[in-house]
């Protein structure tokens, strides 16, 4: 009969820890999926007046057509600046980023790099970051402010001139959009391999716990 220690019994008499408010598992999953919808019209968009000598596939875009896109991609814009906008008020406002991205410092992430590239990297606790992915979740932050900021500057040059030219002209900002969009497209890349990789952590962002 296997005898059960009073740790075991504390251990299971307890609740599981909470990793992630509530508040942070809604807005995570919206961003997501405006992300998502954001990308794939862009790409419909993107067909219509290429960057570049290629085009993406039909079945990898959204809305069918230019103006299908384009619609596509202005209802899923006005999604993700409300929600990433209130995403970074609490944030900051509840000392999240603080907490939870800070500090970083370049021995840490060549440090926890080399750890997990030779897979010693450790995941015991989910409710801190190594230092590489507090350094992406700042990156990818930053990146996604700027897509915005040129995509104003892309959909009303006239309106917005100050902005346009802060990106160096109209067919300059289209270039850092693109950019921009291929820097989140790998950051979503990894994120999702990262998330199967270590399932426990995509448990937390959808129960919490």
């Amino acid at each position: 009969m296997t005898r059960i220690s009073a740790d075991d019994r504390l251990a299971v008499s307890q609740p599981a820890k909470a990793i992630q408010p509530a508040w942070v598992r809604i807005f995570h999953w919206i961003n997501a999926a405006a992300m998502i919808v954001m990308i794939l019209s862009g790409w419909q968009i993107y067909n219509a007046s290429p960057l570049f000598d290629f085009t993406f596939s039909p079945f990898v875009t959204l809305g069918g057509w230019l103006a299908g896109g384009l619609l596509w991609h202005f209802a899923a814009m006005w999604l993700l600046m409300v929600n990433g906008l209130i995403y970074l008020v609490l944030g900051l406002a509840t000392g999240r980023f603080r907490r939870k991205l800070l500090p970083i410092t370049p021995s840490g992430v060549a440090a926890d790099a080399r750890a997990a590239l030779t897979g010693k990297l450790r995941h015991d606790d989910l409710s801190r970051y190594n230092q590489v992915q507090k350094l992406l979740y700042v990156l990818v932050i930053v990146v996604g402010i700027v897509v915005v900021l040129s995509g104003l500057a892309i959909w009303k040059p006239v309106q917005f001139q100050w902005l346009t030219a802060v990106f160096g002209g109209y067919d300059l900002a289209r270039y850092v959009h693109f950019i921009c969009m291929a820097l989140i497209v790998a950051f979503l890349v990894v994120h999702v391999a990262l998330a199967l990789l270590v399932p426990k952590s995509l448990r937390t962002m959808i129960i919490g716990r």
